[in-house]
């Protein structure tokens, strides 16, 4: 799942950098010359040797030794190859970057960029074609006004449906609580999702018109969760108890995974980290975009991008610049995507038979026009604790949503304001 940094690692990166401030670069501009055309006109430096950072396996690793000889070859650059996992990457630069012992190039979810980009730890992209993306790999890879990544790929939650039990997926929300009601009994359940997780519920909020942070999330003042949008979807959230009879702290993600792989969930609202668990159990699933909300509107879910980020310490800028062009080109995408299945954020790859035909991708990449970037900045660790905490008053005890909303927010800007501090 997409990494949710907490307040404590982006101060613990902004310490990191100022105590390095001596070896911090005088402008990560200064060292790369912004170039329109992007990565054909850029020359390695002489003798360039990189490094760079992503997860093992299938999440990265596998794919990387596959085509960083490539690179090598046409560049003449030696890359070396370190598993990291992405969630790991954001305190291991901030520590290993200023000492000039971090990677050139390194694979890191979005929601750590305004920690990374606070701590003077990246270059800007300046070469990024934004019309070719979704937005929200835009908006993911943007802070402060300038674009930061080279986003790699783009992921959000979908609805999983047990096709023993539903031939077609449910256009509406209307159709999967009458499904439910009906289905529900001897220990199965019509439908489930984690109850007190904000990644998740915040879909039916923002489908009724509420936000995290105003200004496409950049606006840490302006704080929508309790405006009369998130209540609506607070209230609608709250009437779901109805046809889910169960406490949310026996709705957690291991639970409810194990549940829909035995058998005893039709439709479960999950991401596609949990897609290979349920392609190894053998379920016969599909998976399609969220149902309409009773407002007609689709849920808005978060969507998370992952990019590659050119380290502001690394002594070959221009090499390691060309690195991630490179692996960020539609061909090398689209590679990655057939080989490790990561869902590429190119609106033309998308596009393309080999994504829009396995009904799988289609289900995510249907939910992702209607996703927006979870927001990037250091401000938004505040919010899990105070959302989850108001999510499972409502839940369990039925308390009234204004209410809980308003607490919730209110202890937002109280940790925000301790952030300034």
């Amino acid at each position: 799942m997409v990494l949710l940094l907490s307040v404590g690692m982006i101060a613990g990166m902004t310490a990191c950098s100022k105590a390095n401030n001596e070896n911090k670069p005088a402008s990560p501009s200064a060292s790369v010359s912004p170039s329109a055309s992007g990565s054909s006109v850029l020359e390695p430096e002489p003798g360039a040797e990189l490094t760079i950072w992503d997860s093992e396996g299938n999440d990265g690793g596998l794919w990387l030794k596959k085509v960083l000889p490539g690179f090598t070859e046409k560049y003449g650059v030696k890359v070396t190859y370190e598993p990291v996992a992405v969630d790991d990457v954001p305190s291991k630069i901030a520590t290993e970057g200023p000492a000039k012992l971090g990677a050139d190039v390194f694979n890191a979810v979005h929601d750590a960029l305004g920690g990374l980009v606070s701590a003077g730890l990246v270059y800007p992209n300046d070469t990024l074609k934004a019309d070719d993306l979704v937005l929200p790999a835009v908006q993911g890879t943007a802070y402060g006004g300038k674009q930061y990544g080279y986003p790699v790929a783009i992921e959000t939650a979908g609805l999983y449906y047990n096709k023993d039990y539903v031939k077609e997926p449910p256009k509406t929300f209307d159709e999967v609580i009458s499904f439910a009601k009906e289905f529900n009994g001897k220990g199965k359940y019509g439908f489930m999702m984690e109850t007190s997780n904000f990644y998740f519920v915040n879909s039916l909020l923002s489908g009724y018109g509420g936000y995290v942070f105003g200004k496409d999330g950049t606006d840490k003042d302006d704080i929508g969760l309790n405006n009369e949008g998130a209540v609506q979807g607070a209230e609608f959230f709250r009437s779901l108890k109805s046809i889910l009879p169960v406490n949310a702290s026996d709705l957690k993600e291991d639970i409810k995974k194990g549940l829909f792989i035995e058998g005893k969930v039709a439709y479960n609202i999950d991401g596609p980290w949990n897609l290979q668990g349920y392609k190894d159990s053998k379920i016969n699933f599909g998976v399609a975009p969220l149902p309409l909300l009773p407002n007609g509107k689709p849920p808005v879910t978060f969507s998370g991008v992952r990019a590659f980020y050119v380290n502001s310490y690394t002594p070959y800028p221009k090499a390691a610049k060309l690195l991630a062009s490179y692996l960020t080109s539609e061909e090398m995408l689209m590679d990655r995507y057939l080989t490790i299945g990561q869902i590429p954020p190119y609106k033309e790859l998308l596009a393309k038979p080999e994504v829009s035909g396995d009904p799988i991708t289609a289900g995510f990449a249907a939910q992702i026009e209607n996703s927006i970037a979870m927001p990037s900045i250091p401000q938004m660790g505040a919010i899990w604790e105070p959302a989850a905490s108001a999510l499972e008053e409502i839940w369990n005890k039925g308390s009234d949503p204004k209410t809980q909303l308003d607490r919730a927010v209110k202890s937002i800007k109280d940790a925000i304001a301790l952030q300034k501090k």
